[in-house]
């Protein structure tokens, strides 16, 4: 036993000294070394050539950054470890929260299908349809074909039962609810047996039609407008006045600042068309002007955030979910369907109106608003009729009331769609580049107006500052210019647009040149963007010298300043 304490010892007192001795010489490789590395670089560098004394010194640097990497490794290690350590708590508390929504996502599904198979079970059957759901993580069973199509005397029970519904007797196979005609085609079983075939389809018809409001939100707005009494309305405004009242009432009351010019364009827009795109850059008031102005009426805008998503009409409009029986309502559905109650202005904003393609999901409501006559102005929410329904819905159609405006508001910057020009035709643009300055007025209350009188006095305003002769006869001449030079032309909408907007523009206290700069400027110079840009930049000089030449040169202000932007921006 002696012999083999003496081997072992000798043996790990070896491996031992092996260990120490080869520690040290890593310490000294690494750490006490370097005194004699720098004495053998020093003694050899005199003596080395410039190539050698180069390479000598980048040897010496990658000797330096060997044992730098490996402690700024160590280190790092170690912080590291701690941090894992530290943050061990709030791993866990993030795994619960990761298994938390893991069960919610079961559950969810678990849910859908559920919703799934009572449809499927309403179509006949004796008994459930099983589903996949989240029991499908632990069962074994998987639904049969036939337990989901069932057979001939499952679906003559279901006869049997759907015969009953409501309390009602109805004859197997029958194609008749009492109190109703149904006429149905049989759903064959099987076997081909359509002597016992449901009716189950009539009766869920019935039922859903006896859904007290498939339309909740405008269920609401019926009762609100039950007993609604109607404020006593200002007809005897004049535009100037109503202008003016409005910037006293944002100024004292909304603490918010326009220029009558901005005033005067909003309300010559307001008579030009349905539709304003305010542009401009952000934070002069494109969406407190709205705002604003039917706080003023008293009659709240509704402003719609436009979502880059928006494709088609049932963004705005919503849609009837075949599920629930119920139309998913938006609340810019709501607020057209109020209008149809209020004789005052009804203001509806597109807040961001082009984060999204315009000519998509607007393209219906740009086709009814282009329609000659008020009655066509009528959008299909459903096919047909329900009991229940809201009162103005006419066979599920929704009416556009001539009350209503749409404002949108839109920033040109590389987050949004270019409006195109089938939608700048349709609209009156307003440009708003400047803020206005604070001023001081006593405290103006809101106006309560109604739309008719609004509609009164841009009429009045059309009899009473016609268009001239002479304007119109050098609006004539820079057509034809315009034609001959750019092939561009004051289309029949354009036209149509200057006659209603520069009377009422001239009405709120502008000028006629003024007007009739703002619409050339905004509706037919924009055209340029669109054109050959050497050919604009070439041919733009020429057009202001004309303009200057018809009009006089202190005049059309608007149009030679968008020109000679145009033609520093080419």
């Amino acid at each position: 036993m002696s012999e083999f304490l003496k081997f072992a010892y000798e043996l790990l007192s070896q491996v031992v000294y092996n260990i120490v001795v080869w520690l040290a010489a890593l310490l000294k490789v690494l750490v006490t070394g370097w005194a004699q590395y720098f004495l053998i670089f020093i003694t050899y560098f005199p003596t080395l050539s410039i190539p050698g004394k180069i390479l000598s010194v980048l040897l010496m640097l990658l000797l330096i950054a060997i044992p730098i990497l490996i402690i700024v490794i160590v280190v790092r290690r170690i912080i590291l470890n701690h941090q894992l350590k530290a943050d061990k708590s709030d791993n866990a508390a993030l795994y619960r929260e990761i298994g938390r929504l893991n069960k919610q996502v079961l559950s969810l599904m678990d849910e859908k299908n559920s919703i799934l198979a009572l449809k499927v079970n309403a179509m006949g059957g004796t008994e459930r349809i099983p589903y996949m759901g989240a029991s499908a993580l632990t069962d074994d069973v998987i639904p049969t074909v036939e337990a989901v199509t069932g057979g001939a005397a499952q679906a003559a029970a279901a006869s049997e039962r759907a015969g009953t519904v409501m309390g009602q007797a109805v004859p197997a196979g029958s194609g008749e609810v009492t109190g109703q005609s149904a006429s149905v085609a049989p759903i064959p079983g099987p076997s081909g047996d359509v002597a016992n075939a449901p009716v189950v389809q009539a009766v869920i018809s019935e039922a859903s039609r006896n859904i007290e409001h498939r339309f909740p939100k405008l269920a609401l707005v019926d009762e609100k407008y039950e007993h609604f009494v109607l404020p006593v309305y200002d007809n005897e405004v004049t535009l100037e006045e109503f202008v003016e009242r409005y910037r006293r009432f944002a100024a004292s009351q909304l603490h918010l600042y326009y220029t009558p010019e901005i005033v005067r364009r909003f309300v010559a827009g307001m008579a030009a068309s349905k539709l304003l795109i305010l542009e401009g850059i952000s934070g002069t008031g494109k969406t407190s002007l709205p705002y604003s102005f039917s706080r003023y009426m008293d009659n709240p805008a509704t402003i719609v955030s436009v979502q880059p998503s928006y494709r088609d009409r049932t963004e705005i409009l919503g849609y009837f979910n075949e599920f629930s029986k119920r139309f998913n309502e938006t609340e810019f559905l709501r607020a057209l369907y109020e209008a149809n109650y209020r004789p005052d202005p009804t203001l509806i904003v597109l807040d961001e109106m082009n984060l999204a393609r315009i000519e998509y999901y607007f393209a219906e409501m740009l086709s009814v608003l282009e329609m000659p006559s008020k009655d066509e102005w009528v959008l299909d929410l459903v096919p047909t009729a329900w009991e229940g329904d809201p009162k103005k819905l006419d066979a599920g159609k929704i009416h556009v009331s001539d009350t209503t405006w749409f404002i949108g508001t839109a920033n040109n910057d590389d987050s949004t769609f270019t409006i195109t020009d089938k939608v700048y035709d349709r609209a009156m643009p307003i440009e708003l580049n400047e803020r206005a300055d604070a001023f001081e007025c006593e405290l103006e209350p809101h106006c309560d107006v109604t739309a008719e009188h609004l509609q009164y006095l841009f009429q009045k305003a059309k009899v009473e500052h016609p268009i001239s002769d002479e304007s119109m006869d050098k609006l004539q001449k820079m057509d034809a210019y315009l034609q001959t030079r750019f092939r561009l032309a004051f289309g029949n909408r354009i036209m149509k647009q200057m006659y209603d907007f520069i009377p009422v523009y001239v009405a709120c206290g502008g000028t006629e040149l003024g007007g009739m700069d703002y619409i050339i400027a905004r509706k037919v110079l924009k055209k340029f963007e669109s054109m050959n840009v050497s050919f604009v930049r070439d041919e733009i000089t020429g057009l202001i010298n004309y303009i200057e030449k018809t009009f006089g040169k202190a005049e059309m202000p608007d149009s030679k300043a968008y020109l000679r932007r145009i033609q520093n921006l080419y």
